[in-house]
C-alpha cells in the first residue's frame, strides 16, 4: 500500500507530516512525498493561516478528489490546520473525501488508541537529507489580533528538553547537519513545564550534539525576548548569526491594536540591542500590510521603519481577516488593490536594499552549504539564509559538488536575492 502526503503552509506542517509519514512507515506502508503517481491513499496536511492559504488546501482536495475520479488515487484523507478548524463544514461541503482528522482525531485515521504528533520521535524526512526543521513546542499562549493559530493549535505545549535533545541526535545521525528551530514562539519555550524561559539552556544543549554544524532559530516573538540566547549564539559556533523575528508592523496605533504589547520606541531598541550584542547578524522579519487600522499615515511609518532599519531579510502579508480573532470585529476597511499596492512599495524598496546587502559582500569568502543541483548551477546558501525563504548562492557546474557539503566560495557577483561565486 502506497501512501502519497501532500503538505500545504508552514515547515511546521511539514514536521507533522514527517512525523505521520514515520507512524505510517512503522504499520508497513510505503510513503512518499507530493507525488504525482498513483496510489492508494493521499493524505492531504492542510494550512488555514490566511484567506489564501485555505483555497490553496480546497483547490488541493478537488484536484485529489478528480485523481480519485480517474481511478489514479484511492482514498483521500485531509487532515491539518483546515481540518481542525472547519471539519464539519467540509465534510457537508467535500463528501466526496473519505475524512477528515483534526489534530485530536489522528488517532482514528492511524487506528490507534491515541496518538500525539508532538511525542511521537520518528520522522521521515521530506526536506534534503543534510537539514531538517525541529518543531520543540505547539501551540501559543499569545493573544494576537489577527491570528488564529491560538484557535488552531490551542495553548502552548513544550516538548521536553530531553526529549528534543533525543530527537536531534537522531537527525544527526541519519546524516542532517543543519538543524532549524521552530514554534509558533520559540522564546516562550518552557515556560508551560519548566515555569521560565528555557531556550537558552535547551540551545547549550544542542550545542553538544555531535554531527550538527548549523542551528537557525526561527520565530522569535520580540517581547519578552530571552537576551541571554544571544550569548549563546556568540559563544557557540555552531548558531547561525541569524534571527527570525516577526514585528509584523511599527506603528504604535497598529501595534496597540494588533495586541503586539509592544510600541515603536521598544522595538528600536530591541533592534538595537540584538545587532549590538552580535554584530554581522541577519535579521529576517515579516510585516502585515493592511492591517484595518492602517490608513496611509500608518503605512508611510512602516515604509520609512524598513529604510531605515534596512533588515538583511523581509517578507510582507497583505492583511487578512479571519473569522473568530479580535480583528475580525474591526472589518476589512482596506481594500484589496490597496493592500496589494503597500505590499509592492515594501517589497520593492526591500528588493533595493537586499541587492545593496549582497553587493558588499563581492569579494568576501564564504561558507556554503550545497543545498541541490539545478541546471547549470550548484544551488547553496550561506548561514545568513534559511531554506526556501531566503537568498541562495549559485555556482557555475564546472566541477562536481556534493550535496550536502560545505565549501569556501569566493563571491564574484551579486544580484538582488541571489549571490554567484566559484570555491576557493
Amino acid at each position: 500500500m502506497k501512501i502519497n502526503i501532500i503538505t500545504l503552509g508552514c515547515s511546521k506542517n511539514s514536521v507533522d507530516s514527517e512525523v505521520l509519514a514515520a507512524k505510517w512507515k512503522e504499520k508497513g506502508y510505503e510513503v512518499v512525498f507530493e507525488s504525482n503517481q498513483k496510489s492508494d491513499i493521499v493524505i492531504i496536511n492542510t494550512c488555514s493561516f490566511i484567506h489564501d492559504a485555505k483555497e490553496e488546501s480546497i483547490d488541493e482536495i478537488f484536484m485529489q478528489i478528480k485523481r480519485k475520479k480517474q481511478g489514479e488515487v484511492g482514498k483521500v484523507f485531509v487532515v491539518g490546520c483546515l481540518a481542525q478548524r472547519y471539519q464539519d463544514e467540509l465534510q457537508t461541503m467535500i463528501p466526496e473525501a473519505d475524512g477528515f482528522f483534526g489534530f485530536s482525531k489522528l488517532h482514528k485515521l492511524l487506528n490507534e488508541k491515541d496518538f500525539d504528533l508532538l511525542k511521537f520521535p520518528k520522522r521521515v524526512l521530506s526536506t534534503p537529507q543534510h537539514y531538517a526543521y525541529l518543531k520543540i513546542s505547539e501551540g501559543c499562549d499569545r493573544e494576537c489580533s489577527f491570528c488564529a493559530i491560538p484557535l488552531i493549535r490551542g495553548k502552548q505545549v513544550s516538548k521536553t528538553i530531553e526529549m528534543i535533545e533525543h530527537e536531534a541526535e537522531m537527525l544527526a545521525q541519519q546524516g542532517v547537519k543543519e538543524l532549524l528551530l521552530i514554534a509558533q514562539d520559540l522564546t516562550y519555550y518552557g515556560i508551560d513545564i519548566y515555569q521560565h524561559r528555557t531556550l537558552s539552556k535547551l540551545m547549550r544543549k544542542l550545542a553538544e550534539v555531535k554531527g550538527l554544524e548549523w542551528i537557525r532559530l526561527h520565530y522569535t516573538y520580540p517581547m519578552g525576548f530571552p537576551f541571554d540566547i544571544l550569548d549563546v549564539i556568540n559563544e557557540f559556533s555552531v548558531f547561525c548569526r541569524y534571527l527570525d523575528i516577526p514585528l509584523q508592523h511599527i506603528s504604535d496605533v497598529v501595534l496597540k491594536s494588533m495586541k503586539r504589547g509592544s510600541s515603536k520606541q521598544q522595538i528600536y531598541k530591541f533592534l538595537e540591542t540584538i545587532r549590538n550584542s552580535v554584530p554581522g547578524i541577519a535579521l529576517r522579519t515579516t510585516l502585515i500590510s493592511g492591517y484595518p487600522t492602517e490608513t496611509r499615515k500608518e503605512h508611510r511609518e512602516l515604509v520609512e521603519f524598513v529604510k531605515e532599519m534596512r533588515f538583511e531579510r523581509l517578507g510582507v502579508f497583505a492583511y487578512s481577516s479571519e473569522e473568530g480573532t479580535a480583528a475580525f470585529e474591526l472589518g476589512d476597511p482596506v481594500k484589496t488593490k490597496e493592500k496589494n499596492y503597500r505590499v509592492k512599495e515594501i517589497m520593492e524598496l526591500q528588493e533595493s536594499i537586499s541587492l545593496q546587502h549582497n553587493q558588499a559582500k563581492k569579494g568576501q569568502v564564504m561558507r556554503v552549504l550545497i543545498d541541490r543541483k539545478e541546471d547549470n548551477f550548484y544551488v547553496g546558501r550561506t548561514e545568513f539564509d534559511s531554506p526556501e525563504v531566503d537568498n541562495l548562492v549559485l555556482l557555475k557546474n564546472t566541477e562536481k559538488l556534493k550535496i550536502g557539503e560545505f565549501y569556501s566560495v569566493l563571491i564574484e557577483n551579486a544580484e538582488n536575492y541571489d549571490l554567484f561565486g566559484k570555491i576557493v
